[in-house]
């Protein structure tokens, strides 16, 4: 496997953080100038773009969230004419109104080559064939992955989600390189190819770049082993870019490589906002450094991970974050007790005699939040019953009520996996 980097991936801390200064500063001015609900929020906390004259002066600056673009659909927060724009993507929407952002051609230019750096780091290289089964439309991960890996020199299998058949037959017939879907996807088509007598490492293929969903290292060596490749997770959110802010290298796979000179990267306490050291793990918020159309600005993701600054062997010198352990708003609050929906994936994967799907459902019969974890065993269940459950008990403090179904009981999923079911009144 040939190692691509490229020089801004390896500059020392000094010249990176120069350089992200400078681009930060132009993009506050920017901002200042171009997108007037900020402007006016920051004028009402007595700050402005000639406040920050150092990287930890944007402190100063209030922060955003998805509300901000909600309060402000369909594009009162771009940074330009909708006429300039070269593309409009954003959200399902499945929560409310879609968060809608904007693209210029140097966007779209500047996000494929973050989406290549993402592919070269999980092992690929140009000349080979990469089967896409993210969804293309308004989501930004079929389009995503696809202009990143043309940029790299990728040919493109653009099947997009669903229709599972069809993704096995394209897999066998055109015995791609590497695959980019969610990790709960590629676990459901190897086990559909299991079934029909496949085995799924015969397909021949060498790397995986997966994400858009929480997955542990159970579900990694499952799939490692599953198609003897290598698989490595990708992270993005559409306010601040979509696909490519952070991708592991599959040389460590420790921890994914910030494209710090693109994306200035906070830590904060989710509860007070305060910032936190290098190594604890809190909420992460991000600043555009080079978008044009939507830039943000302190935007709070709601996902929870921590930084490393260190150098990774890898030779990239930019600071890796760890995997997501879960979304401030998917936090479970159970008796008291936060739960994070990552942490009881972790306890059931850790069991290999389960099958590799998995479901959570709350309910509040009386006064009392309850969870019951629903998993896949052929066999007996009660052989299986007691030692989840105690595992569980150990991992979250509470008791948790596990139940035991048949195989193929539970939908298998064919985008992001649907993990968590609230049945408690409104």
């Amino acid at each position: 496997m040939r190692v691509i980097l490229s020089e801004e991936e390896r500059l020392d801390r000094s010249a990176l953080e120069r350089l992200q200064l400078e681009r930060l500063q132009a993009t506050l001015f920017r901002v200042e100038a171009r997108v007037a609900p900020i402007a006016e929020r920051w004028r009402a906390h007595g700050v402005g773009a000639a406040s920050v004259r150092s990287l930890a002066e944007i402190e100063r600056l209030p922060f955003m969230a998805k509300a901000d673009l909600r309060s402000h659909y369909p594009t009162g927060l771009f940074g330009a004419p909708v006429r300039e724009a070269a593309r409009i993507q954003g959200s399902s929407g499945t929560r409310g109104k879609p968060t809608i952002v904007g693209y210029s051609r140097a966007d779209l230019d500047m996000w494929s080559l973050l989406v290549a750096r993402c592919l070269a780091l999980a092992g690929a290289e140009p000349g080979q064939v990469l089967h896409n089964a993210y969804g293309y439309g308004l989501f930004t991960g079929g389009l995503g992955l696809h202009q990143g890996a043309e940029r790299l020199g990728l040919c493109v299998l653009p099947l997009s989600g669903g229709q599972t058949a069809r993704q096995l037959l394209f897999l066998e017939d055109f015995r791609p390189d590497g695959i980019a879907c969610t990790p709960s996807y590629l676990l459901n088509l190897m086990e559909t190819l299991v079934a029909r007598g496949v085995r799924p490492r015969d397909l021949g293929l060498k790397w995986a770049i997966l994400g858009a969903e929480a997955w542990s290292e159970h579900m990694r060596d499952m799939i490692e082993e599953g198609f003897g490749l290598r698989a490595v997770d990708i992270y993005g959110l559409s306010e601040v870019i979509g696909p490519g802010v952070a991708c592991e290298c599959a040389q460590a796979q420790d921890g994914l490589h910030v494209q710090e000179d693109h994306v200035l990267v906070e830590v904060v306490d989710p509860t007070t906002g305060a910032p936190l050291p290098a190594g604890e793990t809190g909420e992460l918020v991000f600043t555009t450094l080079t978008r044009e159309i939507s830039p943000v600005v302190r935007y709070r993701s709601g996902d929870v991970a921590s930084l490393d600054p260190t150098p990774c062997r890898c030779g990239r010198t930019t600071a890796r974050m760890s995997k997501v352990k879960g979304r401030t708003d998917d936090m479970l609050v159970v008796r008291g007790v936060n739960v994070f929906p990552s942490e009881i994936e972790a306890v059931v994967s850790s069991f290999e005699e389960l099958l590799p799907v998995h479901r959570i459902v709350l309910r509040r019969p009386r006064a009392l939040d309850e969870v019951t974890v629903q998993v896949e065993f052929e066999g007996d269940g009660a052989q299986v019953e007691g030692a989840v459950t105690r595992a569980l008990f150990e991992r979250l403090g509470i008791g948790v009520r596990v139940e035991v179904l048949a195989p193929n009981t539970l939908a298998r999923s064919e985008g992001k996996a649907v993990r968590v079911i609230d049945e408690r009144p409104k």
